[in-house]
């Protein structure tokens, strides 16, 4: 068991075009359950199954297993359409690594960047690239975001 605790921030794509990204995977993650949060993932073909507690502030708990790719492929099929893809990113910025997730299908546009951190209050120095922190909007929760059928037709969205 590891204690997750990161910060989470929208992009302002135009901001980024000289980023020198160190590394790239395709992510397609499916959602078995909500509470706790049960996740499978395949990334770099290869598969992973997580368990998150609830969150508290910026932290949680998060119990993460490599799995067969066939087994990840299998569990995905159970995910129905609780699955989302995206494009990872990752780039280095004052001293820490950002995964910069770039959202494909029906997300196409939705930018997010993610910090971790070794404490919740932990300073932490941000890129220009960053438009403002969604860390505790649980709108923004992968496993919220699945469940939105057009990324550009949301309600509440902030431009």
């Amino acid at each position: 068991m590891a204690m997750e605790i990161e910060r989470k921030f929208l992009v302002d794509k135009r901001k980024m075009h000289e980023l020198n990204f160190s590394s790239e995977s395709l992510i397609k993650q499916g959602y078995l359950s909500s509470n706790p949060t049960v996740r499978v993932r395949i990334k770099d073909n290869r598969g992973f199954l997580t368990i998150k507690s609830s969150t508290r502030g910026i932290s949680r708990q998060e119990f993460e297993y490599e799995i067969p790719l066939d087994d990840a492929e299998e569990l995905l099929k159970l995910c129905d359409d609780n699955v989302l893809r995206k494009y990872r990113r990752t780039v280095e910025y004052g001293g820490r690594v950002w995964e910069i997730d770039f959202f494909r299908g029906r997300l196409a546009g939705l930018v997010l960047a993610e910090v971790e951190l070794n404490s919740a209050d932990e300073a932490v120095e941000l890129p220009e690239w960053i438009r403002h922190e969604v860390s505790s909007d649980r709108r923004y929760a992968n496993s919220n975001l699945v469940k939105i059928e057009d990324w550009s037709r949301r309600p509440w969205r902030k431009s």
